[in-house]
């Protein structure tokens, strides 16, 4: 099944390369260009992409602002988000706006279409290691948010603990082995933590620990 991408980029130029790239692939299609943030949201919601590949500085409605839009107002597409710039607070910016991923613009062709095809299939594209070194970098200083916390409430013990385990990097496979359960039943709970919090994955997770406090910068869980 064809992978339908949504390219946003205030530079027709980039646009084309990106289109050319996404459209020799077997399992993507290019549904639609948008060349700001206002278009990009219209489009998405037209469109119905599986992904929006988006810019983040562009004229008038920025990717951030139109990345919030997209994802918060019931589209399903997830969104990866571009930047020129590395280790910044675009990058935590982007992820809390529901962002399922980060990418920076030079990144060769090969990586944008392993992130493209990570983040459609429902996963984060950031690798643990490098989630958890963003996060701890952009969440100095950021105040536990009360209605976040209070979200804890709706999870059990146990789906606290794997969000716990999630947000510290461990993989499904890793936090069966931690926990001793099956890695399906991982997969239950996993899946059981994202519906209740109404997250749409992992990257997500690891932000709402955080932002709940459940987790330090460090990420050291709180007692």
């Amino acid at each position: 099944m064809s992978i339908r991408v949504l390219v946003v980029d205030d530079q027709a130029i980039v646009r084309t390369g990106f289109v050319a790239i996404l459209n020799a692939e077997d399992d993507m299609t290019v549904v639609g260009e948008a060349a700001d943030g206002e278009a990009a949201v219209t489009m998405a919601a037209e469109l119905a992409p599986d992904l929006v590949l988006m810019d983040i500085r562009m004229p008038g409605m920025d990717g951030l602002t139109a990345t919030r839009l997209i994802t918060r107002h019931g589209s399903r597409a997830k969104v990866l988000v571009l930047s020129t710039f590395d280790l910044d607070a675009y990058v935590y910016d982007a992820l809390r706006a529901g962002a399922s991923g980060f990418l920076l613009k030079d990144a060769g062709p090969d990586d944008l279409l392993s992130a493209i095809r990570v983040v459609a299939s429902g996963d984060g594209v950031l690798a643990p290691a490098v989630t958890r070194r963003l996060i701890a970098a952009f969440s100095q200083g950021i105040p536990v948010q009360a209605e976040v916390a209070g979200a804890l409430e709706c999870l059990t013990h146990r789906e606290r603990e794997i969000l716990i385990l999630v947000a510290t990097g461990l993989s499904n496979a890793e936090i069966s082995e931690r926990l001793g359960l099956a890695v399906g039943t991982v997969k239950v709970h996993v899946s059981a933590v994202l519906g209740k919090l109404a997250l749409r994955d992992r990257v997500q997770v690891t932000i709402f620990a955080y932002e709940s406090g459940l987790v330090r910068p460090s990420g050291i869980p709180t007692d």
